[in-house]
């Protein structure tokens, strides 16, 4: 087989001519194209990146923000349990505190209330007690008792203390009139013998009296002079007594005071 070199040059130099063309007019631009695509691509990708990472850090972000406002939300919600509780126990203690008070406030005006009740109860028994002696003693008093009292009389008189007896006897010096014995019933002359030597001795000096019958009271001696008074009778006794009681009642403290 012959080869027609001519031929095969001639196929050659076009295959050469079209290859040229091509990477001309086709493959460079198709290249270009590629790098241009590729590029795109490239960039795409990196704003693709860049949007993914700003979305992530926006996400992460968010998540955060909820993180801080669940956090936020619980410490706020346990504060105010907390708040709630504590105001709550404070309404209840102070609503338990004043129901205390008020509890303990009541029993002590019952307990003040039955106190001065009790007194006054007892202060009224006291006095309708004395007053039945009184009565009792007046219906009862005769003679021999009232020399009884005259005996009496005479005794304590000699007993007074010092500061009492000196009282009366510049009592008796400083009057004019004479010195009074009043009683219930009249003194026989040896009674008035007794009690005017009883006032002489214990006043050391000669006493002028005066006797008197008094029919009010119950049945006792007294002697008055220039002001001053020194008796025994059943009713200063009983007086006395019932004062004692009475300075007894009022010292005793009311419930619930202070």
């Amino acid at each position: 087989m012959l080869i027609d070199w001519f031929t095969v040059g001639a196929q050659v130099l076009n295959f050469l001519i079209l290859v040229g063309l091509l990477q001309h007019f086709f493959y460079k631009p198709i290249l270009a194209a590629i790098d241009a695509r590729e590029k795109r691509i490239a960039d795409q990708l990196l704003g693709a990146t860049a949007k993914q990472a700003d979305a992530q850090k926006e996400h992460d972000e968010f998540d955060r923000k909820n993180k801080a406002i669940d956090e936020q939300r619980s410490a706020l919600l346990t504060k105010a349990t907390e708040e709630a509780k504590t105001e709550h126990d404070r309404l209840i203690g102070e609503a338990k505190k004043e129901a205390d008070t008020t509890r303990i406030g009541q029993a002590a005006a019952l307990k003040s209330d039955n106190a001065r009740l009790s007194k006054e109860i007892t202060r009224t028994a006291a006095n309708e007690v004395f007053g039945i002696a009184r009565k009792t003693l007046s219906d009862l008093s005769t003679a021999s008792l009232e020399e009884r009292m005259a005996e009496v009389f005479t005794r304590r008189l000699r007993e007074i203390d010092a500061q009492a007896k000196a009282t009366m006897k510049a009592a008796i010096k400083a009057s004019s009139d004479p010195a009074l014995i009043r009683s219930t019933f009249d003194q026989p002359a040896d009674q008035k013998a007794a009690i005017q030597n009883a006032i002489n001795e214990t006043f050391a000096s000669d006493v002028r009296i005066r006797f008197e019958t008094a029919s009010d009271g119950v049945c006792g001696i007294e002697l008055t002079a220039g002001g001053q008074k020194i008796a025994w009778t059943i009713t200063n006794y009983l007086d006395a007594l019932n004062g004692k009681i009475g300075e007894l009642l009022s010292a005793q403290p009311t419930p619930g005071a202070k």
